[in-house]
């Protein structure tokens, strides 16, 4: 995720005045992106069903969705390569690998989001140490409405340069892709409430490493309702997009505060994923023996 954040950058910043050969160093970089993402998401799901051991429900956690969502990314990461490509058959194919990746990432990460809610329900909220991920569900309901929104830009402009299925097959796919992003962005919102009542719910939470959590789904989720703002003839979404970005930023910048602190005091680099695992425990018993 972080590389097709600098893909991203890239394009915006450099190809515009680099020109051609950086667009297509731009589209290496994400073909690599691409590549690693599928693997990362597809892989996770094999572990848990080839590891030997027992699963506990109790033991999940929205983490689940990190490796899944590098596809959806990714595929938004495409849309934005594939309008920078001088080449329209390359952009066009680059737009249909990001709409394969879309189709990998989001349907898995719904899937683990029911799972998640039913953990959820049976086991109630999870500990105040990582209380932060709860916010995570956010991560692949905006980068999937972002991602399809800008491929169906992408397919309305390229689809009649390149001939591709009918002329009306473009507008057809920006449409369907507003409304599957209005869809998910409503479906955001619902766990948005959940995050949010978790954290009034906790109240106090301490500083770790994990506060990171909070940043990458509240950032998708904005830029989400910034893209909806863009598209439709409504200042609701551009306020609220622009609300929720200054959010981010001052969220970003108490983070990072309390990282600088954590760091120098040594007492950041702390795990509470690994909290259970009974190390003290082990330890006692290497003692008495």
């Amino acid at each position: 995720m972080g590389l097709a954040t600098i893909v991203n950058m890239f394009c915006l910043v450099c190809v515009p005045v680099w020109d051609k050969w950086a667009a297509y160093f731009a589209w290496g970089l994400w073909v690599f992106d691409a590549v690693v993402s599928v693997l990362t998401a597809l892989s996770l799901p094999f572990i848990l069903m080839a590891n030997g051991g027992e699963m506990h429900l109790s033991s999940m956690t929205a983490v689940w969705l990190l490796p899944i969502v590098t596809c959806t990314v990714a595929a938004a990461s495409g849309a934005i390569v594939a309008e920078i490509l001088p080449n329209p058959q390359h952009a066009l194919w680059t737009v249909i690998a990001s709409y394969v990746l879309w189709g990998i990432g989001l349907p898995l990460a719904l899937m683990v989001l029911v799972i998640y809610l039913q953990r959820l329900v049976l086991h109630k909220l999870p500990p105040k140490t990582v209380i932060v991920s709860v916010f995570l569900p956010l991560g692949p309901l905006g980068t999937g409405g972002y991602g399809v929104m800008k491929l169906g830009q992408c397919a309305q402009e390229i689809f009649p340069k390149t001939h591709t299925l009918q002329a009306e097959s473009g507008p057809t796919l920006y449409t369907l892709g507003f409304l599957v992003a209005l869809l998910l962005w409503s479906f955001g919102l619902v766990w948005l409430f959940f995050a949010i009542a978790s954290i009034a719910h906790n109240k106090k939470f301490p500083f770790n490493i994990g506060w990171w959590g909070f940043t990458f789904p509240l950032g998708v989720f904005a830029l989400s309702t910034c893209q909806m703002g863009s598209e439709l003839p409504s200042k609701f979404f551009n306020i609220l997009g622009t609300i929720l970005s200054l959010f981010v930023v001052v969220l970003w910048v108490i983070v990072s505060l309390g990282t600088l602190k954590g760091i120098v005091s040594g007492k950041l680099f702390f795990a509470p994923c690994l909290a259970d695992l009974g190390i003290e425990e082990d330890k006692d018993v290497g003692k008495a023996a």
